[in-house]
């Protein structure tokens, strides 16, 4: 990746991170940890060098926590990643769909764009305590903030100012945004310096469609999700042990006992590698050459049988540096196979009326931004009938 901003007050994003989306409590995953718990797994060090943190979580909240986990660490020893978009400024709550994003037109126009994106970029470092993010990322964009040249300049804005020494985009928060990333890629890819998708070995579609296109334009990628919703810390029981407020619940009835049984299939792999069912997982998505960073949740699951967050973030800092053979990263990706599995977000064949925050119809360009990356929206975005 080449080096576009100016020099890091800290470190480029490392090959192990964790995030403020971790324990519970900014995030509908599994129990809430206590504060300075969380804190402690927050903090830099023991291995992990790489820490996140969203705007939005918390409204607030989870800047301050993780400006108090990091308070006192040499600046130097790590990375720092924020992500801004979703306007709890001046926007309202939407239920559990969030805060609008910043570029919604009932909130400003165009001209407003680079100043929205400043005061938040300064207000998420004010409670971080930092003067600079190692890596700022537009978060959850809609198709405005995917296409527009005026956020793309505001961003980039922010960089040349010294406030990030690197910028990126996290699209979400459920999967999707094919056609928009590889649009995006090519519109803004010599001001993009990392990007922020879905994938492991049991989610590699459709995150996978957007891996050549970041490649080819030195677009470094992090990725989110690694560990499915737990079942790679391999302490996640039955669906019913889930809190009601669990985001997991949202998930199609059956997901644990399909994804669990697919692990098993590729426990022989992990056990000739040397290692852990999580591990695994990180070292596939990292066999993919345009994915430099790894960021699984935490969770701290409810019951019997449940291991310690602390535990977990052992593990992942332990992640030893085997290589999977490429026979290897074919078999996990046939045994995890989920193409068609889900209604995806972003641009859709399927959308119908008005763009929405998270979805939107198909234009002429996204199309050729897809064809041009052998991505055809008919045949490679849509869920399959029996999904």
């Amino acid at each position: 990746m080449s080096v576009r901003g100016k020099k890091s007050e800290g470190l480029e994003p490392g090959t192990t991170a964790v995030g403020t989306w971790s324990g519970g409590r900014f995030m509908n995953f599994g129990e809430r940890i206590g504060e300075e718990r969380l804190e402690a797994v927050l903090r830099p060090g023991d291995g992990i060098a790489t820490v996140l943190t969203a705007d939005t979580y918390g409204q607030g909240e989870a800047d301050r926590m993780l400006g108090r986990a990091i308070a006192g660490v040499d600046r130097g020893s790590y990375s720092l990643v924020g992500a801004i978009g979703h306007d709890f400024y001046e926007g309202e709550r939407v239920g559990p769909k969030g805060f609008p994003r910043f570029t919604d037109p009932r909130l400003r126009g165009a001209d407003a764009y680079a100043g929205y994106l400043r005061m938040a970029a300064e207000k998420s470092l004010e409670r971080l305590g930092q003067g600079c993010f190692d890596l700022l990322l537009l978060h959850n964009p809609d198709h405005t903030g995917y296409s527009s040249e005026t956020v793309w300049d505001g961003m980039a804005a922010l960089r040349d100012e010294g406030i990030a020494a690197a910028i990126g985009v996290a699209p979400g928060p459920a999967n999707g945004f094919t056609l928009d990333l590889l649009d995006c890629f090519e519109r803004f890819g010599e001001r993009i310096d990392w990007a922020m998708v879905i994938l492991n070995p049991l989610e590699p579609w459709p995150g996978e469609l957007v891996l050549d296109a970041a490649a080819a334009r030195e677009i470094a990628v992090i990725t989110r999700v690694v560990d499915y919703g737990g079942l790679f810390w391999g302490d996640v029981g039955d669906i019913d042990e889930l809190q009601p407020h669990d985001h997991r619940r949202f998930r199609p009835q059956g997901w644990i006992e399909a994804g669990n049984a697919k692990i098993e299939r590729m426990r022989p792999i992990a056990e000739r590698a040397g290692l852990t069912p999580l591990q695994l997982a990180c070292r596939w998505n990292l066999a993919h050459p345009a994915v430099r960073c790894v960021a699984p949740t935490l969770i701290q699951e409810a019951g019997e049988g449940a291991r310690p967050i602390e535990e977990k973030r052992a593990e992942l800092a332990a992640l030893p540096d085997a290589e999977l053979t490429g026979a290897d990263v074919e078999e996990i990706r046939r045994i995890g196979d989920n193409t068609g599995s889900m209604a995806l977000k972003g641009a859709s064949a399927t959308h119908e009326g008005e763009p929405v925050a998270d979805a939107w119809p198909l234009s002429p360009e996204l199309v050729a931004a897809g064809e041009r990356w052998g991505v055809d929206p008919e045949r490679d975005l849509l869920p399959t009938p029996a999904a």
